[in-house]
């Protein structure tokens, strides 16, 4: 039965499954090989490099780059393998980087970027440390193309789709790509990245806007330039100053000692004098008045009502109006010094740079009188002394200090000094007699507050400095008899053309003006 069994496919031919016995056993044989051949690392190197290709088809390619190509490269070590295993992880992490962006992104018109976590590898480049960085020679995600310009003929498309360059959008994009025309000053913002679209309205209001703030910032440069600022003097200033010391007529200038709403003081050193009759003390001080009347607006009232300076008056002029207001505390000053008021000592005056004697010693200027501490019978002292120099300067010097104060008394030499009578106007002033009454008030109190018994109160101090006798019960009656009297002396000023004191007291002679 065997036999028939064996020789019974070979009867003839029949269908192919039939040929096959599926219990049977597997016809291919098996090559045989030795151990030896097993052992062998020839062979071992094969299967690996054949399960490398097999598995990283692209790393071989980078491996016949620029990259790995060099003399000294052993591209069998297990650095340089982990090496370009990395370097093909970091690819497709930036692959995928890259697709999260568009998805996140889409149409919108403000984008994000993953630029900052992408591992581009150093080894991709072959520059330099020399040479331009990487991030500066590959596309900007934030940075769009500017709009592209419509042809000569004025339309782009055909038929339903045609863009014409008077189309919104398009004029939309050409602004926004404008706005990188204005000045640095102006900032605009990424406006092209966000693809933002201006209409001709706004877009002509923002470079208003931006010419406007360009001329401004123009005029604020040349402003700063021309004119004195705190501590500090313009170029012209600085040129005046400049030639009082190459003429000898100053040694030095140390620096700025004081500050003020309507000038600068610094100290000097004095030199030698161009003439003979002018002696130069040894420490001077400069008064460098403001070019600016921001900070000091109601100067002109004090000039434009003076007869010295009435007619030379012009608000529209702000140098002209310092000059005079140097002008006229060098005036002031010369009439307190013939009266023998302790003040300081005009040197020169040179448009508005006044040089006076310095009230201090060593660079250390006096102190005020509100900063310093006197004894009972200083303070005493000083009271009677304000009180001497006060009747000395309406009654001698035909003048009022109108800014009376222990901010402008010095004390030095056991004695009160007068300083900053630029202010300073004559009694028959239109509110000559209102400032008398302010720095009465202002003595009187502070005086009061240091424990001055015998300190008048300001209505007595006012008549005792002016020698009017004017009985007032309360303060608002004694002002407004104050106000009759300065609109009397007005009135007879008009009527007969020249300045006669009507309110000068009996026992003395009436008060002319020079």
């Amino acid at each position: 039965s065997v036999g028939v069994a064996a020789a019974a496919p070979e009867a003839g031919p029949g269908p192919a499954w039939q040929s096959k016995c599926p219990w049977g056993a597997p016809s291919t044989t098996s090559i045989s090989c030795s151990l030896a051949d097993v052992m062998s690392e020839q062979l071992a190197k094969e299967l690996q490099l054949e399960e490398e290709n097999a598995a990283f088809p692209e790393v071989v390619a980078v491996a016949e780059g620029p990259f790995i190509t060099g003399e000294n490269i052993d591209t069998s070590s297990d650095l340089m393998l982990a090496q370009m295993l990395q370097m093909e992880f970091d690819r497709e992490y930036d692959a995928q980087l890259r697709r999260e962006e568009k998805k996140i992104n889409g149409d919108s018109k403000v984008s994000i970027s993953f630029e900052n976590y992408r591992k581009v590898h150093p080894y991709d480049s072959d520059s330099s440390e020399d040479e331009v960085d990487w991030q500066d020679t590959r596309h900007d995600p934030y940075r769009a193309d500017k709009p592209t310009t419509t042809p000569r003929r004025g339309f782009i498309g055909k038929g339903k789709d045609i863009t014409t360059k008077h189309d919104e959008v398009v004029c939309g994009r050409k602004n926004t790509a404008r706005m990188e025309n204005f000045a640095p000053e102006f900032q605009v913002g990424d406006g092209i990245g966000m693809d933002l679209k201006l209409s001709n309205q706004v877009f002509n209001a923002l470079k208003q806007h931006a010419y406007s703030e360009e001329r401004r910032s123009a005029r604020l440069h040349e402003k700063k330039e021309h004119s004195t600022a705190e501590k500090a003097v313009d170029p012209k200033t600085r040129l005046l100053l400049y030639k009082m010391v190459n003429s000898g007529m100053l040694e030095t200038i140390t620096g700025c000692i004081s500050t003020g709403k309507e000038s600068v003081v610094f100290h000097a050193y004095g030199g030698k004098s161009p003439t003979e009759d002018k002696v130069i003390p040894p420490e001077c001080a400069i008064k460098v008045f403001k070019t600016t009347l921001n900070e000091f607006k109601n100067r002109d009232k004090y000039i434009k009502d003076d007869y010295r300076f009435k007619d030379r008056f012009s608000k529209l002029n702000p140098r002209k109006i310092i000059r005079m207001w140097a002008e006229k505390e060098m005036h002031n000053l010369t009439r307190m010094q013939n009266a023998g008021i302790p003040c300081p000592q005009v040197v020169i005056l040179k448009k508005h740079v006044l040089v006076m004697s310095f009230i201090g010693q060593d660079q250390v200027p006096a102190p005020k009188l509100k900063d310093v501490t006197l004894s009972s019978e200083d303070m005493k002292k000083a009271y009677y002394q304000i009180l001497n120099m006060m009747q000395q300067l309406y009654k001698e010097c035909n003048l009022v200090h109108a800014d009376l104060s222990e901010y402008n008394m010095l004390w030095h030499d056991g004695k009160v000094w007068l300083i900053d009578v630029s202010q300073s106007v004559e009694p028959t002033h239109p509110h000559g007699l209102e400032f008398l009454f302010r720095d009465c008030r202002n003595v009187s109190q502070f005086f009061q507050k240091g424990g001055v018994a015998e300190a008048l109160n300001e209505r007595e101090l006012f008549n005792a400095v002016s020698g009017l006798n004017i009985t007032a019960d309360n303060e608002v009656d004694f002002q407004a008899e104050i106000e009759a009297l300065e609109k009397m002396n007005e009135d007879h000023v008009q009527n007969h053309g020249k300045k006669l004191s009507t309110f000068s007291s009996d026992g003395d002679p009436p008060i002319y003006d020079e």
